[in-house]
């Protein structure tokens, strides 16, 4: 018989693999999970009237309202007409209404990969927790190692962001849209006017910081998790000597 707590070599790489998905996909679900409350209408109107969104659009609180939670409601549930109206006129040009479409195309493959991720991390833990107590372990040490690299990857983002906001969004802004799809002068457009740059540097600050919080507190469970799973390996060896 084997060692309790060993796994045969030909399975390693296997483990390997199953490892660095559960890491990404935790990676990826964590995320997606801080970064949904910031799409409700609670958080974008305080934020709103933090950056002076009323004054740059000259609407007044019920019409500033209606703008934003139409837009919002077609970028969350859709269709994705964004045709929202205020006084009978459209609150969006044709360009603006074709990036919003663009952004919903990208809200909407991160969430179906964050789903996905999920539901994958949901199942790797149901195998784990009735299985051996060194695939427990393995579990919840990729887990952590999920937490700490979405921790470092944000924190490294915060430090190009302190530096340089403005060229790491038009960067963002690059990578993932169109050319000449996204720049809207403030001084005309309302997409701009509705969401200006100070609620995009605060909102930026405050997810960032949650999401640091959020991977440092499943990077400590999983490790109290990882110590939980090491005692019947322990008691498996110690039985196994005696």
């Amino acid at each position: 018989m084997g060692v309790p707590g060993r796994y045969h070599a030909p399975m390693r790489p296997v483990v390997g693999l199953g490892s660095i998905l559960v890491s990404l996909a935790t990676a990826v679900a964590l995320l997606a999970a801080v970064v949904v409350p910031f799409l409700s209408p609670a958080w974008i109107a305080f934020e709103q009237d933090r950056s002076n969104a009323a004054a740059w659009t000259g609407y007044g609180p019920t019409d500033l309202r209606a703008a934003t939670n139409g837009i919002l409601g077609d970028l969350v549930i859709g269709p994705p007409d964004f045709d929202v109206e205020v006084a009978g006129a459209p609150v969006l040009t044709a360009a603006e209404r074709a990036h919003m479409r663009d952004v919903r195309g990208v809200f909407g493959g991160f969430f179906l990969m964050a789903a996905t991720a999920l539901v994958f991390v949901i199942g790797a833990w149901l195998v784990a927790a009735r299985s051996m107590s060194w695939t427990r372990a393995i579990f919840w040490r990729a887990v952590r190692q999920g937490a700490l690299l979405l921790g470092a990857a944000i924190a490294a983002a915060g430090l190009v962001a302190v530096v340089a906001f403005n060229a790491a969004f038009e960067l963002f802004h690059r990578l993932v849209f169109a050319a000449g799809t996204y720049d809207f002068d403030p001084r005309i457009y309302r997409l701009t006017q509705l969401f200006p740059d100070a609620f995009w540097s605060e909102t930026s600050i405050v997810v960032g910081a949650t999401l640091l919080a959020a991977a440092l507190g499943v990077a400590v469970i999983a490790t109290r998790r990882l110590g939980g799973a090491a005692q019947p390996r322990m008691a498996s060896l110690a039985g196994a000597s005696q």
